[in-house]
């Protein structure tokens, strides 16, 4: 309790530098929060590779086969609902088409290139490595997870001898180190939350929300709000378990996915606070989180779904049931293969359209308010991954 209201102390804070409007200072706090950024996003990967690993290797294939597959289906739910409902709100608000002015200003011509570079089937061929040192180097999580299942359901499968015993207890040793490392990463938050909090006052105070697409906003921010206060809780409630202690046990975990705009550099603090905050067993956590950070994304679904309809809306196509029904199982698919980056949907998003040929200029217009909108979705993505691991630890 304590922790959480020095981290709401420190947000209060950042907003009033921020809403300040000093240029050296928001400088600072950018600097700052890049800083922190960068320190999670380097604990993130080691944190996903080593907890993969070390779990499968101890686990066994027979527990780890109940785990993986609670935690599939409650993800492939939570996802679809959460598509589902932007897919209703986007129907009820129905967002209207751009003027005419503003479509005839967009830039064209670059599309042909984006689409070939952006292709999504090479992005899913990207996820299938082919050495181990270009997957680190580059950060690839989808890729890292796919060496990472093979090399602990080896380990799983080896003969109990001298030689796996080292192998694990190093693996082990180290696992322990990076979450000394993330403990005292964690010690120093609340300035990192200043200046995050500084960093998001300043752009809404510059003026970064857009009247233009107030209702595509709505309907994204809208259909946030409901999956977090209304269907993961519901979630929760069926599997017996209270959504508001659970929330607030895991306030944490989601205060810093709003800032970091990353589930994967937030992973450390979520499977940190699940395990000591809401109770989570070790070898849950450390399996479920670290594979929903990956293709738990409830958010990115809802992001992706509501974003093509508009884009596609630009262009002049009709939004007709068959056209929602389509997009919400490529939403919920592609979400499942996003990495949890920075602005990972919206780059997936411009993906999926560059390869359909809809006027991709049009998300130009949404970039300057995505910052926020990523926020949000981040921050869902994790009180999502927070639920699935507390709805599988209950089950098992």
């Amino acid at each position: 309790m304590k922790r959480t209201l020095i981290w709401i102390l420190a947000l209060i804070v950042g907003a009033v530098l921020g809403l300040l409007g000093i240029a050296w200072l928001n400088e600072t706090m950018n600097f700052i929060a890049t800083i922190y950024t960068r320190l999670f996003q380097l604990l993130a990967v080691p944190t996903i590779v080593l907890a993969v690993i070390t779990t499968l290797s101890t686990f066994g294939s027979k527990g780890t086969g109940r785990i993986f597959g609670r935690t599939l289906s409650y993800t492939l739910l939570t996802t679809t609902a959460a598509a589902a409902v932007g897919a209703l709100l986007y129907v009820l608000i129905s967002p209207s088409t751009l003027p005419e002015t503003v479509l005839a200003a967009l830039p064209s011509g670059n599309e042909e290139g984006t689409a070939e570079e952006l292709s999504y089937v090479d992005h899913l061929l990207s996820v299938i490595p082919n050495n181990i040192i270009k997957p680190i180097l580059e950060g690839n999580v989808l890729s890292l997870l796919l060496l990472a299942f093979a090399i602990g359901i080896g380990l799983s499968k080896l003969p109990d001898s001298e030689n796996k015993a080292v192998v694990i207890k190093g693996l082990l040793g180290l696992q322990e180190l990076l979450f000394l490392l993330i403990r005292w990463l964690i010690s120093t938050l609340p300035l990192g939350i200043v200046a995050f909090s500084a960093q998001l006052a300043a752009q809404v105070s510059a003026g970064v929300i857009a009247d233009s697409i107030g209702r595509y906003v709505l309907v994204v921010v809208g259909g946030n709000i409901i999956q977090f206060f209304v269907i993961l809780p519901l979630f929760l409630l069926a599997r017996g378990l209270n959504p508001i202690h659970v929330l607030g046990q895991m306030l944490p975990a989601v205060l810093m996915a709003l800032f970091t705009k990353s589930s994967a550099a937030t992973l450390p603090v979520t499977m940190e606070t699940a395990e000591q905050r809401l109770g989570v067993k070790k070898d849950i956590a450390r399996f479920v989180l670290p594979i929903c950070t990956t293709i738990n994304m409830n958010g990115c679904a809802a992001f992706i779904l509501i974003t093509s309809l508009f884009v596609m809306q630009q262009g002049g196509e009709a939004i007709t049931i068959g056209t929602i029904l389509l997009w919400l199982f490529i939403s919920v698919v592609s979400a499942i293969g996003n990495a949890g980056v920075p602005m990972g949907c919206y780059f997936l998003t411009l993906s999926l359209m560059s390869g359909i040929g809809a006027p991709v200029a049009v998300l130009g217009i949404i970039l300057p308010i995505y910052t926020i909108l990523d926020m949000i979705e981040t921050a869902e993505n994790v009180w999502s991954d927070s639920c699935v691991a507390a709805m599988v630890d209950h089950d098992l």
